[in-house]
């Protein structure tokens, strides 16, 4: 009996997988410019692939000896994907191939493109 109902969990999360995987690619190739793009991959691709090793933990503790392998790839996974799609974001807004973000209220300096005025000349010689 539980080798039924691990069957039917293994087969909804590869459903699931396959469904995060298909709306991901999807995004890649459709979507306009790259900052939009970006979500395809860094959000749905990852949800597929955790779908994918929850699968796989489930048939590995099923039907064999069972291993945790898939919960380092997951973790592995969870933690690089934002912190990529963070660096590629701020090279799309640098090299201004997207809209940029609007000024920071108030004089304040915290955005990536506002830079202090002792800071300017620095700026311009480095290019």
């Amino acid at each position: 009996m539980i080798e039924i109902a691990a069957t039917l969990a293994i087969a909804a999360f590869l459903f699931i997988g396959l469904a995060f995987t298909l709306v991901a690619a999807i995004g890649l190739l459709k979507l306009a410019d790259p900052m939009t793009r970006l979500h395809a991959p860094t959000k749905a691709g990852t949800l597929g692939t955790g779908a994918f090793l929850m699968a796989s933990m489930i048939h590995s503790f099923t039907f064999t000896t069972g291993a945790l392998h898939e919960v380092l790839i997951m973790a592995f996974l969870f933690v690089t994907a934002p912190v990529s799609a963070n660096f590629i974001s701020r090279v799309n807004i640098h090299k201004r191939t997207c809209d940029t973000p609007p000024p920071p209220g108030n004089g304040a300096t915290w955005s990536t493109l506002d830079v202090p005025e002792e800071d300017r000349e620095y700026r311009e010689q480095a290019g």
